[in-house]
């Protein structure tokens, strides 16, 4: 009984000593991870590449760095349809949800339209996502292989898309998973696809149950045909080995041609096609549990699929055109889970996967220089989402101008009161949060003024979570490179066009000069001493305000090097467009030819000397400076910037700056064969 007892002791303490191995070597594990997805980690680089092949052409790849470890990791195939501004916008909440939760690789497949391929191939291109790849289908070259389909569901021709997969995809792609832009996801999307395995026979396609009773009859009275309750295809798995094998196409082909016969059209697009296929091909549907879809359309019971428990839930979806009227008792719950994912700092999501992607201890030290550090934040990725609400305008006009600008936030309703002033398209860069998307759009929609506009560009730019500095000359960039016109005025949010401005240079100013002209014209800037004064409606008017000490040459008392060179002094009698010369610190507003502006430098980062270093290389380029003698802008005045605090404040940032200045003075040199005396 001893030896018993003695042999079932040491039994348990060797079992206790590898307990305790183990655990300490996931505490090792643990640590070590947080070493290497701490702060002070690197990823290895990634490339942009563009797929291209004869047969393909409309075929476009953005490849996220895989290492050979991330690479023995299965990679997770996702199909998309998103065409359009709105449908751009709405898709990024879907991604958010997916890359929070995911632990493996992404190869996004986006059948889409020509403004949702730039949308978001800058997205993903300045989002910088690790183990995330993404395609671009061209939806135009696949648009007459289901035109011919009547079809009243309100997505139109693309709600008919995701039938077509099997001809977009590679064939090397076996598997895929096709989601609705409308879908957030609350679990592993790897989960998802373990269902795969669950694929048996001649299963083809993984689908939730509807949740509504649509198919039954009592929504509307003639549905397409469909097994039981039908399913839902906002989510789907497709298993596109056997779909190639059983000829897919045909089959649905065939089927919809043959209760065309009886219907008119589809009422809700590919759903009531795949329904139709299912109902003749009940072995082919693999039916998935109804958490994956849970359905919150007006007409769904949705609660009859989680009960009481809503932690069982893995996926939301809101499968109506009317998104924010449900009829569910937890409808205030899932909306305030989808606006969770809305305003995640996607910055924080670009990190790679843990157990696929090989991320290196960094042994980089930043230098703690001042400088070293401004010219850091200046090369930084900031994701970037050009488009952010519909844009509907189109210039036939070679004359036609874009106001560009750039702002914060906090500055939006100085763009209500230009609106007023200058009815031509605008370009306008916004830097933000990620929460300050929703006080972007609620501002939109309650401004009568904005958002009865649809010739404004909102291009989004987002702060990175950990440097929330104004990179002013990267939002410049963006504002003008985004222009649908010939000629770009370049100015600020702070400045306030002189009335009729635009038709003034529309019609009377840039018609006797062609754009392939290397002028910049220069509209005087002025500024009022009041906090509040009326706008002058006409130079004569501002001119007797002028004299009245009411409204002053901009910066006159404070940095008069900047404007002086305009030459006020002349313009007040002038009636004629006059020439006038470069000068040191010179900084007007300018109106030229968008093919031949150059880019600001990223460089000048925050405050100072960022507009000075463009007029000077538009000198270098050969550009004439002409001052027009009608037409102006008057400064808004407001608190000063963060930037502007910095600067002035700071002798190191002024050093900094000047370091910069002689640098770029040296580049420009170099650039265009000139001798640095030019410049001063």
């Amino acid at each position: 009984m001893n030896a018993t007892f003695w042999r079932y002791t040491t039994r348990r303490k060797l079992i206790l000593l590898f307990c305790i191995l183990v655990l300490i070597l996931v505490v090792f594990e643990i640590k070590k991870s947080s070493l290497l997805y701490g702060t002070n980690k690197i990823k290895k680089p990634r490339q942009m590449s563009y797929f291209e092949t004869a047969e393909e052409s409309h075929v476009e790849v953005y490849n996220g760095f895989l290492t050979e470890e991330a690479e023995k990791c299965e990679t997770i195939q996702i199909a998309v349809v998103c065409a359009g501004y709105k449908a751009s916008r709405e898709v990024v909440t879907l991604i958010k949800s997916v890359l929070f939760h995911r632990h493996l690789p992404i190869h996004m497949h986006f059948i889409v339209d020509a403004p949702a391929k730039k949308i978001l191939g800058t997205l993903f291109r300045t989002w910088d996502v690790s183990d995330f790849t993404v395609s671009f289908y061209l939806a135009d070259k696949l648009e007459p292989k289901v035109s011919w389909i009547p079809n009243l569901h309100y997505s139109g021709v693309y709600g008919l898309m995701k039938l077509l997969l099997l001809d977009v995809l590679p064939v090397g792609i076996d598997k895929v998973i096709i989601l609705d832009i409308d879908l957030i996801f609350l679990e592993d999307i790897g989960k998802l696809w373990d269902q795969f395995s669950q694929f048996v026979d001649n299963q083809v396609i993984g689908l939730v149950e509807n949740q509504s009773d649509w198919y039954l009859g009592k929504v509307t009275k003639h549905p397409w045909p469909a097994l039981g309750r039908g399913f839902n295809t906002g989510l789907m798995l497709l298993h596109c080995e056997k779909l190639r094998q059983i000829k897919w196409n045909e089959i649905w082909e065939s089927v919809t041609k043959k209760e065309l016969l009886t219907f008119s059209a589809t009422a809700l697009a590919d759903q009531d096609i795949i329904n139709a296929v299912i109902k003749e091909h009940q072995d082919t549907v693999f039916i998935l549990p109804c958490f994956w879809n849970v359905q919150l359309s007006m007409n769904t019971n949705s609660e009859s699929c989680y009960g009481k428990d809503i932690s069982s839930i893995k996926v939301l979806h809101w499968n109506s055109p009317f998104k924010n009227e449900l009829q569910n008792i937890h409808a205030s719950l899932f909306q305030n889970m989808f606006y969770s994912y809305a305003v995640y700092d996607g910055a924080l999501l670009r990190n790679p996967v843990g157990k696929c992607t090989e991320v290196e201890e960094s042994r980089e030290e930043f230098s703690k220089d001042f400088c070293q550090e401004m010219l850091h934040k200046s090369v930084q990725l900031r994701r970037t989402h050009l488009y952010y609400l519909p844009f509907d305008y189109i210039s036939s006009d070679h004359t036609d101008v874009t106001l560009t600008l750039h702002l914060s936030i906090d500055r939006i309703p100085m763009l209500d009161i230009i609106c007023k002033h200058w009815e031509g398209p605008i370009s306008v860069a916004v830097f933000l949060s990620d929460s300050d998307t929703i006080k972007l759009l609620k501002h939109i929609e309650i401004s009568p003024t904005l958002s009865n506009r649809r010739n404004i560009g909102f291009h989004l730019v987002f702060q990175n979570f950990d440097d929330t500095s104004y990179p002013i000359n990267l939002l410049r960039n963006i504002a003008w490179q985004q222009a649908v016109t010939e000629f770009v005025f370049l100015c600020d949010v702070d400045f306030l066009p002189s009335d009729n401005l635009y038709e003034h240079l529309k019609n009377a100013v840039l018609p006797l000069y062609p754009n392939s002209s290397k002028f910049a014209f220069i509209i005087p800037a002025f500024e009022s001493l009041w906090h509040k004064f009326d706008f002058p409606p006409s130079k004569s008017e501002l001119i007797d305000q002028w004299d009245r000490g009411v409204i002053t040459p901009f910066r006159s008392y404070m940095w008069k090097v900047g404007h002086a060179a305009t030459n006020y002094t002349k313009w007040r009698n002038s009636n004629k467009i006059y020439s006038v010369n470069r000068t040191k610190d010179f900084e007007p507003y300018v109106v030229l030819p968008k093919h031949l502006c150059p880019a600001y430098d990223k460089r000048f980062f925050g405050f100072g000397w960022n507009k000075v270093s463009h007029i000077m290389e538009l000198d270098a380029l050969g550009f004439k400076f002409l001052v027009l003698p009608y037409g102006f802008v008057i400064h808004l005045p407001h608190m000063a910037s963060l930037d502007v605090v910095k600067y002035r404040s700071s002798t190191e940032y002024k050093n900094c700056i000047d370091n910069l200045k002689v640098e770029f003075i040296q580049d420009l040199v170099v650039k265009y064969g000139v001798s640095a005396e030019f410049f001063y």
